[in-house]
């Protein structure tokens, strides 16, 4: 397990400094989790137009689960902080998505999913959230 959270540690780390070379002030909140009792998001970004509380999740596998009691504390958090709740999605040897928590599959026993195949087809690339252009498909023109 430690391996994960390393890997996790690694990950959110990877994200802000993705995140600082797009303009945002950004920090990770090490305490989130299950570290503290407190509603935290593992990053929180902000470039003086969008500001964002971000659960960043990855996987080397398909798809990516998260608790439901997760994803209602990032947007009560979100929602007290003035942010925009995000779900940071990263799969092995891909760039991060992100969505919108209402955006996200809804299981039967209450968690939230995201497969890999959603991720690169409907996520939110890192650059048009830091408000660089939407990304366009063939089916666009």
């Amino acid at each position: 397990m430690a391996n994960s959270n390393a890997k996790g540690n690694r990950r959110e780390r990877e994200l802000v400094n993705a995140l600082d070379e797009t303009g945002f002030a950004v920090m990770r909140a090490p305490a989130s989790g299950a570290a503290t009792k407190r509603d935290l998001p593992d990053v929180l970004a902000g470039n003086g137009e969008e500001f964002y509380a971000i659960e960043a999740k990855s996987s080397a596998g398909d798809p990516i689960y998260l608790d439901g009691e997760e994803v209602e504390s990032l947007v009560y958090f979100a929602r007290s902080f003035g942010a925009k709740p995000r779900i940071g999605a990263r799969f092995d040897r891909e760039d991060w998505y992100f969505f919108h928590p209402a955006d996200l599959h809804t299981t039967d026993a209450g968690s939230y999913r995201v497969k890999k195949q959603t991720a690169l087809a409907d996520g939110t690339e890192l650059e048009t959230l830091a408000g660089g252009p939407e990304r366009t498909g063939l089916d666009d023109y």
